[in-house]
């Protein structure tokens, strides 16, 4: 390691972790501020990222950043597929909802994106902007005891440097360098989940049973605490994934490694679920199988005075809901405004300004994701006794609009689920099920 010298600590306004969607957006939005920024990512783009099924909530803040127009220009460069809901399946039963018919307001549509592509998209947006972004740069020390933090960077060369800022933000996704360092991590209250994912020539076709214009989410059919994705892009391949506890996968494990492999073991558990199987009977397995267990994660706190959280890198629920780019993007348009007043010497109350009311979604989406587990939202979803006024209200919040006070299904949202629950299984009256 090379030995630094204190009087070279380069110097910006503010340093951002990670150039995924939410350090990407900050970037732009303080840009546009005029500000100075510097993005310190790991990697380089393009590179593969889960995640893909955004949400359209996810266009408001595409919109503000600056990034939407330069979406919209490849999406048929890139295959991104249009997106208009979300589809369920489990055994026989199939359900949707129409993000278009919708409670709240705003736009109904999106895509379903390879983040790959997507990601790259803003990055290099941001750098239009003005951004720096330094790819194959990784942080092994910060120090937030002062008041500008300082980074020690090390670049893929091995030089090794100092970058200090009047604010900090922390969008490193799932990589969470703030929480490991400054040991702001704090255990989930879900259960360790594990993902098994790829992606496939999908040879769906033109078959009528599937909308590519919708996530199809599949509920295995023998353990409904397990549940499958499927989220179509538009050239024919297929974003496709199993999630569930670690013992639900040991049941298919044989004991020979050869034959516990990933794919083997993704297709084994596809093969025991007849209706996917039936959607998904022409399919290629041309790509790497990945795995990721334990993803679900909390933190302390989100923010102090001199640095902020972002998106993944302060919490994430579970992928059920996709609901992982539009808190990130939420996110940054939140953090941005207080850290322009950090920056002109105001003093900002982080927690009421930034971290409840960001949780206030978040908590919202945390509502759905415990319910859909418990099996409640399940009987929601596949319920008979369905009333297109919640059903408004809850293709909402599934399409992202999470932060929505006027949805009556914001407001203590795991009480009225559970009441729901009963409501659908037993067609309790409309006024029970909603409450006060």
């Amino acid at each position: 390691m090379q030995e630094m010298q204190q009087n070279t600590i380069q110097q910006t306004d503010v340093m951002i972790i990670g150039a995924g969607p939410s350090g990407s957006s900050a970037a732009a939005l303080l840009r546009k501020k005029g500000f100075k920024v510097t993005i310190i990512e790991k990697q380089h783009f393009p590179r593969f990222s889960i995640g893909e099924s955004l949400l359209p909530q996810c266009m408001v803040f595409l919109e503000e950043a600056g990034f939407l127009d330069t979406v919209c220009e490849h999406v048929e460069k890139c295959a991104f597929q249009f997106k208009n809901g979300a589809a369920f399946l489990r055994g026989q039963q199939r359900s949707f909802y129409d993000f278009t018919q919708k409670f709240s307001a705003g736009p109904g549509t999106t895509w379903q994106v390879r983040r790959a592509d997507f990601d790259r998209l803003l990055a290099e947006q941001a750098q239009a902007l003005g951004a720096e972004i330094r790819f194959g740069h990784e942080v092994i020390a910060v120090d937030v005891e002062t008041v500008h933090p300082i980074l020690t960077i090390r670049s893929e060369q091995a030089e090794v440097y100092q970058l200090q800022a009047k604010f900090l933000l922390d969008a490193s996704g799932f990589g969470r360098i703030l929480p490991q360092f400054l040991n702001l991590e704090s255990p989930s209250n879900f259960p360790v989940r594990r993902a098994l994912f790829t992606h496939i020539e999908d040879g769906i076709g033109n078959n009528p049973e599937f909308d590519r214009h919708k996530i199809l989410i599949t509920v295995h059919d023998k353990d409904h605490r397990a549940w499958y994705w499927l989220i179509p892009f538009a050239d024919g391949r297929s974003s496709f994934g199993v999630v569930a506890e670690q013992d639900f996968f040991d049941a298919y494990l044989t004991g020979n490694a050869e034959q516990d492999q990933n794919e083997v073991l993704l297709k084994r558990i596809l093969a025991d679920d007849m209706s996917l199987s039936n959607v998904l009977a022409q399919a290629k397995f041309d790509t790497p199988v990945r795995t990721l267990v334990g993803y679900s994660a909390n933190v302390k706190h989100l923010a102090q005075s001199n640095y902020a959280l972002l998106g993944n890198a302060g919490e994430f629920l579970d992928p059920v809901f996709s609901s992982g780019v539009t808190i990130a993007l939420k996110s940054s348009s939140l953090a941005i405004p207080l850290v322009e007043r950090v920056l002109h010497g105001e003093q900002v109350d982080w927690l009421t300004e930034y971290e409840q009311p960001l949780r206030q979604g978040i908590n919202v989406f945390r509502a759905y994701v415990e319910a859909w587990y418990t099996g409640e939202f399940q009987d929601v979803v596949f319920s008979r006794h369905k009333n297109p006024d919640i059903e408004r209200m809850i293709a909402s919040l599934l399409a992202g609009y999470a932060w929505d006070m006027q949805n009556p299904m914001y407001k203590n949202a795991k009480r009225r689920l559970a009441t729901l629950a009963e409501y659908c299984r037993e067609a309790l009256p409309l006024e029970q099920a909603l409450g006060n």
